[in-house]
């Protein structure tokens, strides 16, 4: 069996990168512009990792920051580390991948020791399960003075590059890809549909939930890593309960169980957000009227309201671009 679609997704995302760093050399993506791309493809390794969890094998997270948290603070704390003995080490790229793998590692440490016990749950349970995770984390954090508490863990190194942020996400996306195709991808799609009659021709629901979860919460540590690195600032304010339900509207506005909707709501959502603000703040700047930029959010969920009303799949429903799709033939 051969995988015919990687080389096109592989073309397709050397081509995208290329447009985009010709656009930031030639001075017409601009240094703000360029953060807000790579907190694009932040969001993109968030939102496909947590489709893979809500979308793919049907359970509820409302905890998703607290994992990118995890992978936050530990890479943002060894990299800090190490900085402060060696700045200016050559070999700085290499301890900092190394730190955002162990970042991810522990964040599905602590996905696989949140998931056995609470995947026992369904629904509703489960999610207000996961929400207390998060906040838990999020609380732990503000309390660790080691870590900052509340005034963050500042310091960080600034790593992270729009190469490095898009490597991980292209990464993210033919990992869940490519797993969502495989056999244990239909396991978890068949846990999604039926639960009861996956386990009734052997599936084991509650290995695959729990391996859902672990690569969920692994790139989510990843993505938290990156944004740590970017913004060189972790702080527990980051990772709370609006930061996942941010992550959550993009799952369902992007089509749950789609990887391509979770791309286009990343980046759709994200500059949305931003040019609602810039319009926002220039109109009560001409205006003189007294409207802030959090108005830009009741703009936002009046969009998200009219996009759910009327496309209540979600942008892509379920469905992917082919490039997406993997197809086989026989050798």
């Amino acid at each position: 069996m051969r995988n015919l679609r990687f080389p096109r997704l592989l073309a397709y995302a050397v081509a995208f990168y290329a447009v985009l760093q010709l656009l930031a050399v030639t001075g017409v993506f601009n240094g703000y512009i360029m953060h807000i791309v790579n907190q694009s493809l932040i969001y993109v390794i968030l939102v496909v990792s947590l489709n893979l969890i809500n979308g793919i094998s049907g359970q509820f997270s409302l905890g998703h920051m607290g994992f990118a948290a995890v992978g936050a603070y530990v890479s943002g704390t060894l990299t800090t580390i190490i900085w402060k003995l060696a700045p200016d080490n050559p070999a700085a790229i290499v301890l900092f991948i190394a730190a955002v793998i162990v970042g991810g590692a522990a964040a599905a440490l602590v996905g696989v020791l949140i998931g056995f016990p609470s995947l026992r749950l369904k629904g509703d349970y489960l999610a207000i399960v996961t929400l207390g995770f998060g906040e838990i984390i999020r609380t732990m954090l503000n309390n660790i003075d080691y870590v900052g508490g509340p005034r963050g863990l500042l310091g960080i190194p600034k790593f992270s590059n729009f190469t490095v942020i898009f490597i991980a996400a292209f990464l993210t996306i033919v990992v869940v890809r490519n797993l969502v195709q495989s056999s244990h991808g239909r396991a978890m799609l068949s846990i999604r549909e039926n639960e009861l009659a996956a386990e009734l021709v052997g599936v084991n629901s509650t290995k695959y939930k729990v391996l859902a979860f672990a690569i969920g919460a692994f790139f989510a540590g990843i993505a938290g890593a990156l944004l740590a690195h970017l913004i060189q600032i972790a702080h527990p304010t980051q990772y709370g309960f609006m930061g996942s339900v941010l992550v959550l509207i993009m799952v369902y506005a992007g089509g749950v169980g789609s990887i391509t909707g979770s791309v286009i709501a990343a980046f759709g959502l994200t500059f949305l957000s931003e040019g609602l603000r810039i319009v926002i703040d220039s109109l009560a700047a001409a205006t003189g009227l007294p409207i802030g930029g959090e108005w830009r959010m009741v703009v936002y969920a009046l969009l998200l309201i009219f996009i759910m009303l009327f496309r209540t799949e979600g942008l892509m429903g379920n469905k992917e671009l082919k490039i997406m799709v993997i197809e086989e033939r026989k050798a």
